[in-house]
Parts: structure tokens; C-alpha cells; sequence
């Protein structure tokens, strides 16, 4: 690889650390800024510390001479002076970075040194990211050490800077937990016995080790910073997998030795006040913790006994989510009015339904929030709670001493509640206990998992509830599920929908005609998979008296789904096409998840 970059504007490759003179010079050429901002960034330089240029100029805040005429940020200028410089630009992702290999190929010392940091090992290549575009002398030294070509790349210099810290400190820590912890302390169906390795086979690794306490601290920053709903540390047959969910999708993104993914469960389980000796049964715990910028975040932990290990699935909650509104959730201004108007009733039950991970948890709380004044009474009745509320009383479900969701609300009828929510009706007892407590003058709010609204009804005659019942305290019930966002960054005009797709997804319900759609592109924002967090969509029926009328012990599903319509309600499929129409999702994505009707 050619060590030597020539500038577009410049007979010969500068060499050493790039200068404020450099690039005030450069940018000045390029109609970046003015005369007048390029002696600012020389008074700015000269009063600095000692640090990277691009940094001075970034806190300037200038706004750049040419079109779009954006603000020069740390990273519009790292992308523009790549160009200059003819290398490629790479925001580094640290959750695509096998911090454990870069550790092997050079020293700390030596990445700060030049200021650079390898971000991909490769068989036949290896890739370096550099803030310093005319250091060279390191190229030809690696080349021949490592014996393959390497491919230079420009990178944002804090976080070149941050990440040398941050991955040479966390591969020590893996290394030293490892060297410390000797064999694996994994409880494996197919443990493998060493012959003659007596002198490692007593040895533990440590929970409470300053090594493992430091992996975990940066797991939990990575996966908070990464937007992840939920974190998998899964042992493996050879070693230990981490993985993230970000926006419904799992990413594998880091490979542990098995023993240290033990030692960081330990350690979890112990925060999280569950048995650390126990791993032949299912535990559940709570973690309350705080992100760098100090926003509390509560993570609900869940063990399970596998072949070749304890896995622990951490998820996260974010307390913010519960001050949300309808419409940051998703919710249209008319399904917004229609479920205020059904959650302002004195009495009554409101169910909302779904799978697992569409959105329930977080509609009911930020429906309870908004209701939770001063002057009524919440009690919740959960399994598990997911997010402590200071303005609920909450109540949770214990298996253990016969605490069922039935005998909770018993309980909390004796409270004096006015708003009663019940996490999940999933038996007789449970909505029979629903049911009274609607007739008894409480609002009642709970889940029930079925494909859409009108089958929640069919769900509660299948337990055993009469209709008339069902007809004197059923308000209306919410189908929900969560669609990805399409990046703002980096969505293009997709062209006309496809006709045919088009009248396959929403023919029944609307003769609108096909419309401007968008397609996902993929940059550094959302991680190359275009998509950037999730919306959901609602299917909202009101029990009006036409319903009821079709509501009795062997009602038609398809009567009542064609009653609910025709008075307003929005299919799952319709609520996704609008968003389609709005260019906030795909096609593809609403038919991912939302049920054929």
C-alpha cells in the first residue's frame, strides 16, 4: 500500500501531524469558511491545548461557506478533510470491532503514538483507521511484522482517540480475567476433563475481580449508547457470545471466553441480588443503574440453565419512555382521540393486545402516567414489574406463596383503587376478577396476547367469560406492533409502490391509490441496516352497541372485524400502510409484522 497521499491542491504530500495552518489553508480553498473565521481558528489554536485541529475548528461552530451550508461538527469535518486527503471515511462502530485481535497486533503505546487503530483483522487484509493522514512511518513497519497489506482509513480523532483508551483497556481486562480465572467455571452438560492440567482445575474466576467489574460496567455504557432494548450473554460450546437488540434485531457483537462470560454473569446476578450459587433453575432480578450522562435506566435480568452454561438476558427500560405521547409512540391524531376517549371512562376494561415485544408494556404505562393524578388511586398487579413508577402502586406477582394475578386483584379491590391494571389475563379466575371489578365502578387496563382486536374477544369467551358480561364491561381493545423507522439520514424515493403488492396489503380496507414510497439506504447513523428506532402501529375497536350486538357465544370473527371498520377502526395492515404513505417505514416491514385480515 502506497504510504504517500497527495493533496488535490498540493505539489507534494505534506508530512508529520496535520496544523491548524494546514487546515485553515484547505478549507479556506474550498469555500468552507471565510478569511475572517480562518484567523478565529488560528486565535483558537493558539489559546487551545495541544489538541487535533479538527477538534479546535469543530467547537467554533462555524457554518460551512457551501450548500447545504451545514455546521462544521467534529464529523462533517472529519468526512470533508477524508475527501481532501483521498482516504476513505469510517465512523468506527464499536460493536464491529473484535477489541481482542487488535489487542494482539500492537500495543497501546504504540496506537497513541501515530494515533491509529485497527478496526478489522482481516486473513488477506487489515484495516487501520488513522487521525493523522501524513504519519506514515508506521505503514511499512506493520506491513512487514504482520506480513499482509494494510488499508488505510480517516476517522473522527476524538473517537480514534477514545477507542485506543477504551478497547486496549477492556482486552487487558479480558486477558487478565482470563490468565486469572484459569479453567472454565461453566456448569457444561459436556464439561471436558484435562487430564494432567491439575494445576488450573481448582482455580474460579471472580466475580467481584477488577476485570470483570470493569467488562461489565463498559458492556452496560456500549449497550445504552448502541440504543439496545436487550443484551444476551449465551455461552457456547468453545466460548461465550454477547449479543445486542437494537431496534427488534439481534447483532452478535462480541465473542467472550467462556469463563469470563461466566465470571460476568456471576457478577450481574450478584448486583442484581439473585442467587450466584444457584444455576440449575430460571431466576429473575432488577438492576437500577445510570448512563455517563446520569439518566436512570432499569435493567430486568432473567437466567436460564443450558447446555453449556447459565445464559442471562438482561432488558433495558428506559424510565423516559413512560412521559412519552401518543403521538411519539405512533399513534394517528385520530386513534390518539379515540383511545383518550376510552381511557377518560370512570369504569370499565380496556385490554391491549399483541405478542411479546410489540409495545404493550409501554402504551400501558404511558397511559397510566398520563391518568396517575393526584386525586385517584393506580395499583398495578404485575409479572414481573418491568419499570418502577413512583405515582403506582405496584404490586407483583409471587408463584412461590400462591400470589396469582386473580389473587392481586382481589387484593387491590380492598385498596381503594380507581385505576386497576392487571399485566396479563391469561385464565378464568383472572378475568373473572376483571370483570367484577369493572362492575364495580374501576377502570381496569390488561394485555392479552392474540393476533388482533376482534380475537380478544373470542380469547376472553374461549376462558370462559359470558357475553353479556364481556358487553357490560368491555370498553375497547388496542392491537398493536412496533415497525422499524427508516433512517431521516439516508432513506431515498423508493418510486411508485408496486400495484400488486399494494392491493395484496390494504385492498380490503382503502381504494386510495398507490404513493411515493421510500426505501432504506444504509450510513453511518443507523449502522448500515437503514433503519433507526421503531413506531408502532394500532388497530383500535370501541365496543359500540353494533358490536355488542354481534358479540355472543359463537360470535363470527369476520362480522365483527367488518362492524369494527366500518365505524372507524384501522387494520394493523392500514395503520402500517399510512406510515408507508408517510415515508416513516417499508412495505416490507409492515408485512413482517403485522397479521394478514
Amino acid at each position: 500500500m502506497n504510504s504517500a497521499v497527495v493533496s488535490p491542491k498540493a505539489a507534494s504530500a505534506p508530512v508529520g501531524r496535520l496544523t491548524m495552518s494546514q487546515v485553515a489553508a484547505w478549507l479556506g480553498e474550498d469555500g468552507m469558511i471565510t478569511a475572517e473565521q480562518a484567523k478565529d481558528l488560528f486565535g483558537a489554536a493558539a489559546r487551545g491545548h495541544e489538541q487535533h485541529p479538527l477538534i479546535t475548528a469543530s467547537e467554533l461552530k462555524f457554518k460551512s461557506g457551501i450548500a447545504p451550508h451545514r455546521i462544521l461538527t467534529l464529523d462533517v469535518l472529519s468526512e470533508w478533510l477524508a475527501k481532501r486527503v483521498k482516504l476513505p471515511y469510517v465512523r468506527i462502530d464499536p460493536l464491529k470491532v473484535d477489541f481482542s485481535r487488535i489487542a494482539e497486533l500492537m500495543s497501546s503505546t504504540y496506537a497513541s503514538r501515530f494515533s491509529i487503530l485497527p478496526i478489522e483483522v482481516g486473513a488477506t487484509e487489515v484495516t487501520i483507521a488513522t487521525s493523522e493522514p501524513f504519519v506514515s512511518e508506521w505503514i511499512a513497519e506493520l506491513e512487514r511484522i504482520l506480513r499482509r497489506p494494510l488499508k488505510r482509513v480517516f476517522a473522527n480523532p476524538s473517537d480514534v482517540t477514545r477507542f485506543i483508551a477504551e478497547f486496549f483497556s477492556l482486552a487487558r481486562s479480558v486477558k487478565g480475567a482470563a490468565a486469572k480465572g484459569g479453567a472454565s467455571a461453566q456448569n457444561s452438560f459436556e464439561q471436558l476433563v484435562e487430564l494432567g492440567n491439575v494445576k488450573s482445575a481448582g482455580r474460579q474466576f471472580d466475580s467481584n475481580d477488577a476485570h470483570i467489574v470493569q467488562i461489565v460496567d463498559w458492556l452496560w455504557q456500549y449497550a445504552f449508547d448502541q440504543r439496545a432494548s436487550d443484551i444476551h450473554l449465551e455461552p457456547r460450546r468453545d466460548q461465550g457470545i454477547v449479543r445486542f437488540r437494537i431496534d427488534g434485531v439481534l447483532h452478535q457483537v462480541y465473542q467472550m471466553p467462556g469463563g469470563v462470560l461466566s465470571a460476568m454473569t456471576s457478577r450481574i446476578k450478584l448486583l442484581g441480588r439473585m442467587d450466584v450459587v444457584e444455576k440449575r433453575r430460571p431466576q429473575d432480578g432488577r438492576i437500577k443503574t445510570r448512563t455517563f450522562d446520569g439518566n436512570e435506566v432499569e435493567l430486568r435480568l432473567s437466567t436460564l440453565p443450558t447446555a453449556f452454561g447459565e445464559k442471562l438476558v438482561m432488558r433495558i427500560f428506559d424510565p423516559d419512555v413512560v412521559v412519552k405521547d401518543f403521538g411519539e409512540l405512533g399513534f394517528s391524531d385520530e386513534d390518539a382521540r379515540r383511545w383518550n376517549g376510552l381511557t377518560s371512562h370512570p369504569y370499565g376494561i380496556v385490554l391491549v393486545t399483541g405478542p411479546t415485544g410489540s409495545g404493550k408494556t409501554t402504551t400501558l404505562y404511558s397511559t397510566l402516567k398520563t391518568l396517575a393524578t393526584e386525586e385517584v388511586n393506580v395499583c398495578t398487579i404485575e409479572d414481573p414489574i418491568e419499570m418502577v413508577e413512583a405515582s403506582f402502586n405496584q404490586m407483583q406477582v409471587q408463584h412461590g406463596i400462591d400470589l396469582s394475578f386473580a389473587d392481586g386483584v382481589r387484593a387491590l379491590m380492598r385498596q381503594d383503587p380507581d385505576i386497576i391494571m392487571v399485566g396479563e389475563v391469561r385464565d378464568y379466575e383472572t378475568a373473572e376478577m376483571a370483570v367484577q371489578a369493572a362492575l364495580t365502578g374501576h377502570l381496569v387496563f390488561s394485555t392479552v396476547h392474540t393476533n388482533d382486536a376482534p380475537s380478544a374477544l373470542t380469547r376472553l369467551l374461549e376462558l370462559g367469560v359470558p357475553p353479556y358480561l364481556l358487553n357490560a364491561t368491555v370498553l375497547g381493545i388496542l392491537a398493536q406492533r412496533l415497525v422499524r423507522i427508516l433512517c431521516p439520514h439516508c432513506k431515498e424515493p423508493g418510486g411508485p409502490v408496486d400495484k400488486s403488492l399494494w392491493d395484496h396489503m390494504i385492498a380490503p380496507w382503502t381504494t386510495e391509490s398507490p404513493v411515493q414510497v421510500y426505501k432504506p439506504v444504509g450510513c453511518l447513523e443507523c449502522r448500515m441496516t437503514g433503519y433507526r428506532g421503531r413506531t408502532g402501529i394500532y388497530e383500535l375497536m370501541e365496543l359500540t352497541s353494533e358490536i355488542k350486538s354481534l358479540v355472543n357465544a359463537e360470535p363470527n370473527l369476520e362480522s365483527l372485524r367488518g362492524q369494527a371498520i366500518r365505524q372507524g377502526m384501522h387494520s394493523l395492515r392500514l395503520s402500517g400502510a399510512l406510515k408507508v404513505a408517510q415515508g416513516l417505514t417499508t412495505i416490507e416491514e409492515v408485512l413482517k409484522v403485522a397479521p394478514p385480515q
